[in-house]
């Protein structure tokens, strides 16, 4: 009997944090492992990623991880895999290159890397494994198919249908999908991001038709805002640049780096004499193209430090003419608008991408149309986007004739069973949950470290300290009481007093009634404090007690 099941640990119902399991009987293949970013109200946190409990009960049934390209959002959670199971992981040359740049950074060593080609056929272990090239914003993406008994399982990956493509490492391989498709698809999931937008993406992913006329009326100095990981968009802006004589200075490390990898790789080489490095850069030069890159958490920052004449390299002139090509994503909507609103105060020449004219490199309805039709799977699921993108891209298979119970919606953890070719009715789970990393250490999914963080955002924090004898617990020292971001001191003398002698009344009761214990005193102080300042304020702070016991000698 054969028996496959399909589920996430990551990416239904958010965007971002990607990750699928496909099991084969006993087997199990991991597909992305990526990152969320964080909402404005999870302060101090770096990244969200998946929870990877479930991998690690069962490390020994895991043969492989597939990373199908290098955004952050199928890549930006493979250091936390690694650093907890030594998995092998299948990926592109690109897409390897711009990973060991992260594991070297993170302290990985003794990684089991295994570099593929986007268009191949070969085994792990017994399992046929297929590949195929997509077209994406980044190069060498690709979709896999695991073979089962019972025909193949399809990930798509990103992608959209372009004919135009001329490079190699962005096409998309229609031949192989074809063929996929006529030797038995059993389930198909594809991408849900773009499912609500009519027609196909293509040619409305290019931006050159829409900036253009601003190379064409400006001498000055043009300035892009860019993702790193949109090679695709980079590469149009190069070319603008060489088309009208603009020399081009790229302004973030990574994205230099991924260039190198591209003309090393034979992908894309920018033309010589070109590229300026930021070491020559003048800030003076005029008639001269600048990307400024970076990451989803970290661009919005770097040009805000340029407007605000903050960077040691480049600052804002009144003459530049600024496009903004990096639209929010997710978590970063504050440090989006905040950016774009320091650039209107220093010139009044910036331009947006209008997302209803230029599409991102994501499926559209005639895109997702196309990949059903070529392979014909017995079950669609929709992965990769918010609820309502997945119920988007499940009416489109509806839509085609599929029948309901042929089209599976899942939540994260919510586990598709299918055995003998038909699917199970009722669902298993399996654990799940948001893992928040802050810088290199992963805090508690119960949101306490949060908590404590927005109360001190919100109301501050009023320290309280006492001095004790060990012996006999006399208040010898103190109380001092310290107020952050909560009171003004020379306003509020009679609060600030108050809240000593509720610390000491507190430990004089204890000590009184022969129930003195230090960690309890602390926490019974800081309710009374909590109530006393609230009444009196209307604040809630972080009431952070102390109690110091030390030994005297008469």
């Amino acid at each position: 009997m054969s028996k496959v099941r399909i589920f996430a640990l990551g990416g239904l119902d958010e965007d971002g944090k990607n990750m699928f399991i496909v099991e084969n009987d006993d087997d199990i293949y991991a597909i992305e492992c990526g990152l969320r970013y964080p909402e404005a109200d999870q302060l101090g946190i770096q990244k969200i990623v998946p929870d990877f409990q479930y991998l690690s009960e069962h490390a020994d049934q895991v043969k492989g991880v597939f990373i199908t390209h290098g955004h952050e959002d199928v890549i930006g959670a493979l250091c936390n895999l690694l650093k907890e199971i030594n998995l092998s992981v299948y990926m592109t040359p690109l897409t390897a290159r711009m990973f060991e740049r992260k594991a070297k950074e993170a302290g990985l060593k003794d990684l089991n890397i295994h570099r593929i080609r986007r268009n191949s056929t070969f085994k792990i272990g017994k399992t046929e494994i297929r590949t195929f090239g997509t077209t994406q914003s980044i190069a060498d993406g690709f979709g896999v198919a695991i073979r089962t008994d019972d025909g193949y399982v399809v990930y798509t990956s990103e992608f959209i249908v372009d004919y135009d493509i001329k490079s190699e490492a962005f096409r998309f391989d229609l031949l192989d999908v074809t063929d996929l498709g006529s030797k038995g698809v059993l389930a198909l999931m594809t991408e849900s991001v773009g499912s609500t937008r009519e027609g196909h993406s293509a040619p409305n992913h290019r931006i050159t038709r829409l900036i253009e006329p601003y190379f064409e009326e400006t001498k000055n100095r043009i300035i892009v805002s860019c993702y790193n990981s949109n090679l695709y968009r980079v590469i149009e802006l190069v070319e603008l640049a060489n088309k009208y004589n603009r020399k081009v200075m790229i302004y973030d490390e990574e994205l230099r780096n991924l260039m190198k990898d591209m003309a090393a790789l034979g992908y894309y080489r920018i033309p010589a004499g070109l590229d300026i490095v930021p070491q020559n850069f003048s800030n003076d030069a005029e008639n001269i193209l600048l990307i400024i890159a970076g990451d989803g958490s970290s661009i919005f920052r770097k040009v805000h430090k340029i407007v605000t004449k903050e960077d040691d390299i480049v600052q804002l002139r009144p003459t530049d003419t600024v496009i903004i090509a990096s639209p929010a994503v997710p978590g970063t909507e504050r440090g989006a608008a905040g950016m774009e609103d320091e650039m209107y105060k220093e010139t009044s020449r910036v331009h947006g991408i209008d997302s209803k004219r230029t599409f991102s490199m994501h499926a559209s309805i005639e895109d997702l149309k196309m990949m059903i039709y070529l392979l014909n799977p017995q079950y669609y699921i929709p992965v990769k986007g918010e609820y309502r993108q997945l119920i988007s891209n499940a009416n489109i298979a509806l839509d085609m004739g599929y029948p309901a119970n042929n089209i599976i919606v899942l939540d994260n953890g919510q586990v598709a069973t299918i055995e003998d070719g038909q699917l199970k009715r009722g669902y298993d789970s399996v654990p799940v949950g948001d893992i928040l990393v802050d810088g290199n250490d992963s805090l508690d999914a119960s949101g306490m470290v949060l908590k404590d963080r927005e109360l001190l955002s919100t109301d501050g924090a009023i320290v309280v300290g006492v001095v004790i004898n060990h012996m006999t617990k006399e208040i010898i020292g103190g109380p001092d009481v310290q107020s952050r971001g909560v009171i003004y001191l020379k306003d509020a003398d009679y609060i600030i007093k108050e809240i000593g002698n509720i610390m000491e009344r507190t430990i004089d009761e204890a000590v009184e009634a022969d129930r003195y214990d230090n960690l309890q005193c602390r926490a019974e102080a800081r309710e009374k404090i909590s109530r006393y300042v609230l009444k009196e304020t209307g604040k809630r702070p972080m009431i952070l007690p102390a109690i110091v016991e030390i030994n005297t000698t008469d």
